[in-house]
């Protein structure tokens, strides 16, 4: 076989490995797990296991909810939170909660804002708090997460929902979280909200981004007892307080730019039992209309994820043009060279690529015609890891609303 040949058929190879072999990430049938009523739930405190339950436990009353914070970091949000904040303040949820919006050096009147929509609608109380700039050895979410939760903690919550800035929640949303994470001993239950999918730039690369993170951090792995793959997304996190405060969070990952997978790793490092999966009813407002906006989001973190390294840099690109780019090009250098196996072994592969790439598509209702450029919006997604690269070994860094963190150095003991 040709040189060509060799590289369509390695193609197909990964292909049927990722198909079948990793994690089936390319299913979206991971929803919030079941939920039942108060007074099902385990008693998790006196270790009653989840999945078993002796017919003699004491039980939660039935109206008794845990007091939940929701901690909001928020740096220059006035665009977003007049339709996000409106969605917190009308969460129906039977206990008590309270809203902590953590206005994070904002410019744009982010707190006035906040306590204005607070007052014209009502609803969850809401407190705004401005813990100053980051010390040292911080990034600037984490920050202001820490003054959140350490907020709540004065308050004694027994959970946290972390949540972006830009995140809407359906009314039902909180409810629905604390009653996943009580019904089967969860300490943290994360959702991917739905971005927000409208221009054209959009349709092609948002569906993508979560299919590419899917594929990196395989759902079924990061929810199955005794995984070692730990994973959350961090515009919407339920974390019970006893969790966090065990795994030492925020302070222990207080560096960390890929904020909430370090999150997850901490709670699961100390015992937690994690959870992940996609939203239906819970939405990021951002808007990203324009390439450049895209760009930046995924450019700024991205090669913080490959922890800095040229070398898995290098191997990123190269699996990239193998996985993705190479069955185009066989198929067509197949055709046009009369090579039947590289056609052949090409086509196919990108056939296996197209299809796995459908139910993504067809979860966030976006045509399905749009499958197979799939190679073409791996092309960007590898562009924009490589400039990630290139503006780090420039002195930018991970650059986001004007803070720009440098290559992670050891945190100072406190």
């Amino acid at each position: 076989m040709s040189a060509v040949a060799w590289i369509a058929v390695g193609s197909l190879a990964a292909w049927g490995w990722l198909l079948l072999g990793q994690g089936f990430f390319w299913r979206t049938d991971q929803r919030l797990p079941r939920r039942e009523a108060p007074d099902q739930w385990p008693d998790v405190a006196a270790g009653e296991a989840p999945d078993r339950w002796p017919d003699a436990a004491v039980r939660e009353p039935a109206d008794h909810w845990p007091d939940v914070a929701v901690v909001v970091p928020a740096r220059d949000e006035a665009e977003v939170l007049p339709v996000s904040l409106p969605s917190l303040l009308a969460q129906a949820y039977p206990g008590r909660a309270e809203i902590v919006l953590v206005d994070d050096g904002s410019t744009d009147g982010t707190g006035e804002l906040a306590r204005s929509l607070s007052e014209r609608h009502g609803g969850l109380p809401l407190r705004v708090v401005c813990p100053g700039e980051p010390e040292p050895g911080w990034t600037g979410k984490l920050w202001a997460l820490r003054h959140g939760i350490a907020s709540a903690r004065a308050d004694g919550s027994g959970y946290l929902l972390l949540t972006d800035a830009d995140i809407a929640h359906e009314p039902d949303s909180l409810r629905e979280l604390v009653a996943a994470a009580r019904t089967n001993g969860l300490d943290l239950v994360s959702q991917m909200a739905r971005l927000r999918v409208a221009s054209g730039w959009e349709r092609l690369i948002v569906p993508a981004f979560v299919y590419f993170f899917s594929q990196l951090y395989p759902f079924r792995w990061v929810n199955r007892t005794g995984a070692r793959t730990a994973a959350a997304a961090g515009g919407c996190v339920l974390l019970r307080a006893e969790a966090a405060e065990r795994a030492g969070v925020p302070e222990s990952i207080r560096q960390a730019v890929i904020d909430d997978v370090s999150l997850a790793r901490a709670v699961q490092r100390t015992g937690g039992r994690i959870w992940l999966g996609l939203a239906d009813r819970v939405d990021s407002v951002r808007p990203y209309p324009r390439l450049a906006n895209l760009w930046r989001m995924v450019s700024r973190s991205a090669y913080a994820q490959l922890l800095h390294s040229p070398l898995l840099l290098t191997g990123t690109v190269v699996g990239l043009a193998l996985v993705y780019l190479a069955p185009p090009v066989t198929l067509c250098a197949g055709v046009w060279g009369h090579d039947a196996a590289a056609g052949w072994a090409g086509g196919l592969a990108w056939a296996v690529m197209t299809g796995t790439y459908l139910p993504m598509l067809r979860y966030y209702r976006q045509p399905l015609l749009l499958a197979p450029l799939l190679p073409f919006t791996a092309l960007l997604y590898l562009l924009m890891t490589v400039d990630s690269a290139v503006q780090h070994y420039r002195g930018r860094g991970a650059a986001w609303k004007g803070r720009t963190y440098a290559r992670p150095e050891a945190a100072p003991d406190r």
